[in-house]
């Protein structure tokens, strides 16, 4: 199968990432969006796959722990996947002295909020919520993120200067700002400020899949949001749906469902939404796909997008193909139906020819997209 990303079944060969040694001088923590704790290190700056790096990633206090590293040792330092910097471990040797083991905040350092681990789980999270400025700062980026709601001007600096200055607590909020207050901000004036306000409200017409996205549910990525958005087409059955009705979306089991059941049982998350609708945030629903008679003439097909289209973007493309039932994959498989080929079209064009796929090009595609005429009488 696929996920959105990449297919399960395939494996990249990378040459070993380039690995470096450097003093760990400390140990901090991080707060995600979800409010997930995840332990930082601090280390003497070392040029290594590229760029110098003087923080990695120690993923987690079970981690950290296997690695045995602690305050004061050389270690080895490397780019996962040539990007993201993590620690290997450390070099082998007696330390000159006693370090304790490095233990995981019982409170937050943003907020004070109390630090809790899930029952059979590894990780470490805040418990504030939206309380939690640095939970609050990510909320905002994800939420205004092209694939979510797509508020273009709204980057990280702003979001910073909007949180810290105590101009917005809540994702709702973000509709209230008024020209002045974004206006007198640092590197912002009034034309900025403009075309922020105008990117707020284009972004109050939207879809559902992207609303159920941009809200930043646990487990929920975009693939998920449209796989809900297009199973039940109305935000409240979401919101409303029972564990068992959940896992009748397709690829979502017992863990995504329990997530989702999770973040709409508690109260100020609801409110959110409400406060969101009534800002006149909007959509268009409808009775959802798994009733019998809504067409999906793409339902269980695989179909891969290469080359340039003559009037349809590559999001186009896949939002059609996605409403119609269909999944678009990245590489060409023997499970790809059609691959829909335009202008400039690469190699996943030969590989369609290698396998003998059927190859559309846009007509083709939007003649595929129509439902099949009904022969009853």
């Amino acid at each position: 199968g696929f996920v959105t990303r990449e297919p399960r079944w395939a494996v990249a060969h990378k040459y070993p990432a380039q690995e470096q040694m450097t003093l760990l001088r400390g140990i901090e923590v991080q707060v995600g969006r979800t409010g997930k704790i995840t332990p930082v290190a601090k280390l003497e700056p070392v040029f290594v796959g590229g760029t110098t790096v003087s923080n990695a990633t120690l993923h987690n206090l079970f981690e950290l722990r296997r690695k045995g590293v602690r305050v004061g040792d050389q270690v080895i330092v490397r780019r996962a996947g040539d990007v993201i910097p993590e620690v290997v471990g450390r070099v082998p040797g007696a330390r000159p002295v006693y370090v304790p083991n490095f233990r995981m905040p019982t409170v937050c350092p943003v907020c004070g909020s109390q630090v809790l681990r899930e029952k059979g789980g590894i990780d470490h999270r805040c418990s504030g919520g939206l309380f939690c400025a640095a939970q609050r700062k990510q909320a905002l980026l994800h939420f205004a993120s092209r694939r979510a709601m797509d508020i273009e001007g709204l980057g990280d600096k702003l979001v910073d200067q909007l949180v810290d200055g105590g101009l917005i607590r809540t994702l709702p909020e973000l509709y209230t700002l008024g020209l002045a207050k974004l206006a007198a901000l640092d590197r912002m004036a009034d034309k900025s400020a403009a075309n922020l306000l105008a990117a707020l409200d284009k972004s109050r017409q939207t879809t559902l899949a992207r609303f159920l996205y941009s809200l930043g549910i646990r487990q929920v990525g975009e693939a998920t949001a449209k796989d809900l958005a297009r199973h039940f087409g109305a935000l409240d059955r979401v919101m409303d749906a029972s564990l068992d009705q959940l896992q009748q979306v397709v690829d979502v089991g017992p863990v995504v469902a329990q997530s989702i059941r999770h973040f709409f049982e508690q109260p100020h998350n609801r409110e959110v939404v409400e406060q969101l609708r009534a800002a006149g945030v909007h959509w268009d629903e409808h009775e959802g796909s798994d009733i019998a008679n809504t067409p999906q003439p793409l339902a269980g097909q695989t179909l891969v997008l290469t080359g340039t289209l003559p009037t349809l973007t590559r999001d186009q493309a896949k939002a059609l193909i996605e409403s119609a039932g269909g999944k678009v994959a990245g590489s060409v498989s023997k499970k790809t139906q059609h691959v829909v080929a335009g202008a400039e079209a690469g190699s996943k064009l030969d590989r369609a020819r290698e396998l003998g796929v059927n190859v559309l090009d846009e007509a083709g595609l939007l003649a595929l997209l129509q439902p099949a005429p009904d022969d009853t009488h």
